[in-house]
């Protein structure tokens, strides 16, 4: 199972106890899922359709529990590409439809469809409660939201620019920033941030969907740390390994030359010390000195060490030419 499917099965099972909340949950499905059927004699119908089992009983037991409303659920069964169940809710009652309708604020008291489903024009999303309760519709309609361990992605696929503007207005009450792009045909109000998805996940009350995530987030957190750290280590390891092999060319060359005989005392004892200790920084090189110094000190003394073997090179190249 992913995890999209995992929450909107937690979010299924979520019923608000305040009958306005329940409503405006009920509102947030129709909107995206719902379709209004009007026949030759000007009697409404109202279906909903969904490819998520949770959903339907969910808008079963709102009918049931809000209107009092006794619905029966039909499956169409997808044998193309092996593609999952289509789930029905039908009302076919005209007084009940318009009833639903009514009240989720979908057709006005004249009958006629309109959608506003602004903060200013609409009471069914005016309160905070019925907000949480439309944007957990909404997700349950027309929703998903990425595995966690592979990315952070939250979205709300919308038929059309107004819809998704009024989604993203929601959202932006509930202080959740959502973006809006457009993939295809369809208009995509989503979320990237992992903070606002957990916000998200909290507001619509997926409370053990919430503590997956965390614990996912926490758990790549420590990982990409750790990364870091050992990257850190092996990128500071290698540039020590680099100069060590660097530091020892340019000795081995004076050696082999003029001698160590030809520096001077100081530079002659830290190129000892230096061939003595391969795995020792510079802090403890110079413990090693006698008078010990510092890590200026020993720097300074390995890049006369440097110069004197790059000028030697220098020489060396000059004589080949010649």
């Amino acid at each position: 199972m992913s995890y999209s499917t995992s929450v909107k099965d937690e979010l299924s099972r979520v019923m608000p106890d305040e009958c306005e909340s329940q409503i405006a949950e009920l509102a947030g499905i129709l909107s995206f899922i719902g379709r209004v059927h009007i026949s030759e004699n000007d009697e409404y119908m109202l279906s909903i359709s969904t490819e998520h089992a949770g959903t339907a009983r969910k808008c079963f037991t709102l009918l049931k529990k809000t209107f009092n409303i006794k619905t029966s659920i039909a499956i169409s069964k997808n044998s193309f590409l092996h593609r999952r169940h289509t789930y029905i809710v039908k009302l076919k009652s005209d007084e009940d439809t318009k009833r639903v309708l009514e009240s989720t604020k979908l057709i006005d008291k004249y009958g006629r469809i309109g959608e506003d489903l602004t903060l200013q024009k609409n009471r069914v999303v005016s309160k905070g409660c019925c907000r949480r309760a439309f944007l957990r519709g909404a997700f349950l309609a027309s929703g998903s939201v990425s595995d966690p361990e592979k990315a952070y992605h939250f979205e709300i696929v919308c038929p059309t620019k107004g819809r998704a503007m009024q989604i993203q207005h929601i959202m932006k009450e509930l202080n959740l920033e959502a973006k809006i792009v457009m993939r295809k045909k369809s208009y995509i109000v989503y979320l990237k941030e992992g903070d606002f998805i957990g916000d998200a996940l909290r507001t619509m009350s997926a409370a053990n969907s919430l503590m997956e995530f965390e614990n996912v987030r926490i758990l790549k957190g420590m990982r990409n740390k750790v990364n870091r750290s050992v990257n850190c280590e092996t990128a500071n390891l290698n540039k020590t390994v680099n100069a060590y092999l660097k530091q020892k060319a340019d000795i081995e060359l004076i050696v082999k030359t003029i001698g160590l005989d030809a520096l001077k005392p100081n530079l002659q004892e830290m190129a000892k010390v230096r061939l003595e200790y391969p795995d020792a920084n510079l802090m403890i090189l110079g413990n090693y000195l006698n008078p010990p110094v510092g890590k200026s000190g020993v720097n300074h003394r390995l890049r006369k060490l440097a110069e004197v073997a790059d000028k030697l090179r220098e020489e060396m190249d000059e004589e080949k030419r010649t």
